[in-house]
């Protein structure tokens, strides 16, 4: 039962940093890079990909169909007070999205990014990690084997180093798809 929990909780640390690693642009256009900017649209906050459709014109262009034409100010205020640093332009149907080159001091910048957010996944499987063991210890106070318990915490440690590996190549990915010019 508590391998089980361990392993999706791990899985979730693991789901989580690949979801945010895919905001992190590498120089090409890709339409999930808007995925974490909201729109004001009559009074609430909504995610873009909700209120426009998001195509990929080419390497390096975007372009955003609102699907209310009143809300392309809305979508062109939100893209430019995002942190993309990308000028929108606006011909008064489509929103058009010129995707600069990545400068090497940028480059470095992302792969920084991209490290941290490996590491806070790292933490979360840790974390994980250390609330299994927890509830194991908790057990043997109850009475359960020792033996049974220390292969369960075997098993949650493999477990550990098995995701800190899967995170460890997501970051080497990554890292060498930002630093490609």
């Amino acid at each position: 039962m508590y391998l089980d929990e361990a392993q999706d909780m791990m899985k979730k640390a693991l789901e989580h940093t690949r979801s945010e690693l895919v905001k992190i642009r590498a120089g090409k256009a890709m339409p999930n890079m808007l995925d974490g900017i909201l729109v004001e649209y009559y009074g609430a906050n909504i995610p873009i990909n909700q209120v426009a459709t998001i195509t990929t014109l080419d390497a390096r262009t975007l372009s955003i169909r609102p699907f209310e034409k009143g809300s392309i100010s809305a979508i062109e205020k939100a893209i430019k007070n995002s942190d993309l640093g990308i000028n929108p332009q606006n011909n008064g149907e489509v929103i058009i999205l010129n995707i600069p080159p990545l400068t090497e001091e940028r480059r470095k910048q992302l792969v920084k990014q991209v490290k941290q957010e490996v590491e806070n996944g790292k933490i979360s499987v840790r974390n994980a990690r250390k609330e299994i063991n927890d509830a194991l210890k908790k057990l043997q106070k109850e009475g359960a084997s020792e033996d049974m318990i220390k292969k369960a915490e075997e098993s949650v440690q493999k477990y550990t180093d098995n995701y800190i590996a899967k995170l460890d190549e997501i970051l080497h990915a990554k890292e060498a798809e930002i630093m490609k010019v």
